[in-house]
């Protein structure tokens, strides 16, 4: 066999070879923002640990000045010049060729290089703003998770940290910012070099920078940090919430890390083009404008609990991520469920009131959802090429990772598991960790078999569902994996088992460590008038009960029993497991309506939710119940709207504001005729004055679903009155209000022309997925628009994760193996890394609810208990 060929030898490897590692980087960036085009240079020192004539590293997208590039060894000040240059585009790296073995020692690296600001919101990039009415344009960077080698070559793996001085040439009139406070600003004409401090130790996804035209809010914390809110001019009010929760989190985390913030300043930036919702930048964090600003006047609720969450989760990286950094992108959960956990548990300390974490319960939700099917991931998940880490920024690292984390933190108590995270960042602080080095430091501070516990959690996809059954005042338990396929998986779990029998006082746990296990209740079988497992819904696992217990616990909801956090998670196993066909539909219509005079926010949410797909899945199972459905649904969520009212209350609670407009909304889409003439009443009254107080943002979704009710092609005005308000608002938020309530409409043809506005220059391509979610009279209208504009759609959004977006969107919704096969045969020649797992799961999807229809066709019962359930008001 021939050896292999120079630069051939480094071709299709996942990870760079390690025999040159980088120490420090001192970058210089010239974007000119008018040709969108920009130069730079980097000299990098870097450590060569062993004999090689090759340097490799990534790069791409970028043309490199070939005479630029040099490296001198330190000790000897002998300068080498590559003998070959080689981009490999599809490896996106590097390789420098030399004529003699490079010393080992220390040295510097120089590399000149150009590039282009290109609008797909990866590497340094343009995004575009206005400025007393005319458009101009910024430069950002986003480079997770693999995009710095976009804007300057580097090792661009996370485990690669090194320091970073970093030096912008930018126009005088505008803010440059950068990770570290500027240190030196050089006027030069019409230009200005802005230096700023050596960085600390960072990986490369971390570097960041901005340059523009912004307003700014200022605030510090007790300890002297600064801390900023940039936003377009004109916007600063706008910044005020997200600085208030900015800095009363970083004191916060102070606290819970046993360690103050690292760096001496904090920015958070507003960028109108960002398509991740935020980005955790080492002292420079950039934000969607929805995720950062929050507008008193227009803002509804839901947008400041969503502003508060996101500032928290970023600002847990700045020690979860930041500070101590995955080794690689397989332990990506390290980083994103401990910062969704984290950021739970700052919102909760901050906004008591807000019940967050209840609303947790929405996260542990889309990870079991997500997890049920037989194409998921483990949390820890093998990565072979770059291209195929976009993928896993997905509700397995990021919820999965985050409910894991809750039933560890739960199980353990939650002093002996903050005081193990502590030493965890002290031990790894400005370094990397696996997962298997938090699980050290667990097990060592509790005492606890952590690892042991834990790999059943991280290591394979799935989860258990345990089956209990009282007999003989015994409850038998038995465990095996969940798929809402109804396949049987081979997975096994050590679950923590929590129980109450008849009262929150009554309680017991255990490790459930085999398939099965008995447990003897006679010491308070007196008691048990109802059974509770998984309780406050602590574990990541489903529970089904035999038909007694099962009917005792929807009496136990019926007479207000039961704590919120465990009446959501008795329906979300129930729809779950009628979904897996392991109960009727029936019983699933029976168990909701035991929630008629449920007010709680978060499990209201979800009984909404639950009822789309469930109408969804009857109707195609038998048109005929339709009217009934619908109106089992009305009936349903009637006694809270009339709670709540239209009207916000003097003094009602932020859940209270965030729940009449989702109610509302329901009641619309199910056709609620007085609730659709009171929007429509209402969005006229607003088209006359947008400061109309019988709008207020809170029900202007619920106002605009209402709308499109009613609007067919012999009856625009509505949809036009809703796109002028569009083009006239330029808050972010309000934007997807509106894009997302456009989707709702039940004309086919209104259908087309929405979602070819959003392909259209007027939406940002960030938002495009705001208006994905078609009405079911509009499904095979948008699958047909999928396949029409794929090519444009693929080219547009086919390098970043918002493409995933547009087929599970889409595809998901779909209930016919004709239709799954159809999907498949549209995708077979189009499938690339990016788009592969997602492809799968939302075909396995549409399998699912294949079956789950048949399922429903042959149910006796169902239809004479859905009138039935229909005519109860």
């Amino acid at each position: 066999m021939e050896p292999k060929q120079k630069s051939e030898q480094f071709i299709g490897q996942p990870r760079l070879p390690k025999f040159a590692v980088p120490k420090h980087y001192d970058l210089k960036l010239k974007p000119d923002l008018v040709t969108c085009k920009f130069t730079g240079t980097v000299d990098i020192d870097i450590d060569i640990v062993a004999e090689t004539k090759f340097i490799v590293l990534n790069a791409a997208e970028l043309v490199v000045d070939r005479g630029s590039v040099y490296f001198k060894n330190e000790s000897s000040s002998k300068e080498f010049r590559p003998l070959e240059i080689e981009l490999v585009g599809q490896d996106e790296i590097l390789v420098l060729e030399f004529d003699d073995v490079l010393p080992i020692g220390k040295g510097i690296l120089g590399i000149g290089f150009e590039g282009t600001l290109k609008d797909n919101m990866k590497g340094i990039y343009r995004s575009i703003y206005q400025h007393n009415g005319e458009k101009k344009n910024m430069a950002v960077t986003q480079f997770e998770p693999a995009d710095a080698r976009r804007c300057f070559p580097c090792w661009d793996e996370p485990a690669c940290k090194a320091t970073f001085k970093i030096t912008l040439t930018v126009p005088s009139e505008l803010i440059a910012l950068s990770n570290m406070p500027v240190i030196e600003e050089k006027l030069e004409g019409e230009l200005k070099t802005v230096c700023f401090q050596e960085s600390p130790i960072m990986s490369t996804y971390l570097v960041a920078v901005v340059v523009g035209l912004f307003d700014y809010v200022e605030g510090q914390t007790c300890d002297g940090v600064k801390v900023r809110v940039y936003c377009q001019v004109g916007k600063g009010k706008q910044g005020k919430f997200a600085l208030d929760v900015a800095v009363r989190t970083l004191e916060l985390y102070k606290v819970y890390f046993a360690l103050p913030y690292s760096l001496p300043k904090l920015d958070m930036v507003a960028i109108p083009d960002f398509a991740a919702g935020a980005m955790e930048n080492y002292g420079l964090v950039t934000y969607r404008e929805t995720a950062l600003l929050y507008d008193e006047q227009h803002s509804a609720a839901v947008n400041k609990q969503r502003v508060a969450i996101v500032v928290a989760h970023e600002l847990a990286h700045q020690w979860f991520g930041n500070l101590v950094t995955m080794e690689w992108w397989t332990h990506l959960w390290l980083n994103e469920g401990f910062a969704t956990w984290v950021s739970y548990l700052a919102v909760d300390s901050l906004f008591p009131d807000w019940k967050t974490w209840t609303q947790f319960l929405d996260q542990l939700m889309e990870g079991l959802k997500l997890d049920g099917l037989e194409e998921s991931h483990p949390i820890e998940v093998e990565i072979g090429h770059a291209g195929e880490i976009d993928e896993i920024f997905d509700s397995i690292s990021y919820r999965k990772g985050a409910s894991v984390i809750r039933m560890l933190q739960s199980y353990l108590g939650p002093e002996r598991f903050q005081r193990a995270l502590a030493s965890y960042i002290k031990r790894y602080a400005c370094s990397n960790a696996k997962t298997e080095d938090l699980w050290a430091v667990l097990e060592e501070e509790s005492g606890e078999p952590v690892n042991m516990l834990m790999n059943s959690w991280t290591k394979q996809k799935g989860y258990p569902v345990v089956s209990v059954k009282f007999i003989d005042q015994n409850l038998e338990f038995e465990q095996s994996q969940f798929l809402s396929s109804g396949s049987q998986g081979v997975g096994e779990w050590i679950v923590p088992i929590t129980l109450c029998c008849g009262s929150y006082d009554v309680q017991k746990n255990f490790l459930l460590r085999t398939k099965s296990e008995v447990l003897d209740v006679k010491e308070f079988s007196a008691e048990c008038n109802w059974i509770k497992l998984n309780v406050d819904q602590t574990g990541f696992y489903r529970v089904k009960y035999d038909d007694v217990l099962a009917a005792r616990l929807r009496y136990a909801i019926e007479a207000s029993h039961l704590s919120a956090t465990d009446r959501f998670g008795i329906l979300d196993d129930s729809y779950s497991l009628c979904m897996a066909r392991k109960q009727s539909l029936s019983s699933l219509f029976s168990l909701m309506n035991a929630y008629r005079e449920e007010l709680d926010y978060t499990v209201l949410s979800h009984l909404i939710t639950v009822s789309y797909k469930v109408a969804g899945i009857a109707t195609d199972a038998n048109p005929g119940l339709a009217d009934d459905i619908k109106q089992f649904f009305v009936n349903l969520f009637q006694y809270p709207a009339e709670k709540l009212g239209w009207e916000p209350k003097q003094g009602e609670s932020h859940l209270d504001a965030m729940l009449r407009g989702e109610v509302l909304t329901a009641l619309s889409e199910f056709g609620h005729d007085a609730t659709q003439k009171e929007g429509v009443r209402r969005f006229q009254a607003f088209l006359d004055d947008r400061n109309t107080p019988l709008l207020p943002p809170d029900i202007r979704k619920a106002a605009y679903v209402s709308v499109m009710q009613n609007v067919s092609m012999s009856n625009r005005s509505g949809f036009e009155s809703l796109l002028r308000v569009y083009r006239e608002t330029d808050l972010s938020q309000e934007k997807g209000r509106i894009l997302n309530s456009l989707a709702s409409c039940p004309d086919p043809a209104i259908v087309l022309e929405e979602l070819n506005f959003l392909l259209s220059s007027e939406v940002r391509s960030q938002d495009a997925v705001f208006g994905l979610g078609v009405s079911k009279e509009g499904r095979e209208t948008a699958w047909q628009w999928l396949k029409d504009n794929w090519d444009h759609i693929s080219k547009t959004w086919g390098s970043g994760f918002l493409i995933t977006r547009f087929i599970s969107t889409i595809v998901s919704p779909f209930s016919s193996e004709d239709k799954a096969n159809e999907i498949e045969e549209f995708f077979a020649s189009r499938v690339k890394p990016s788009i592969t797992r997602t492809l799968k799961q939302s075909v396995e999807q549409v399998h699912i609810n294949a079956k789950w229809v048949q399922s429903v066709r042959s149910e006796e019962s169902l239809e004479g208990l859905v009138k039935e359930l229909a005519s109860r008001k």
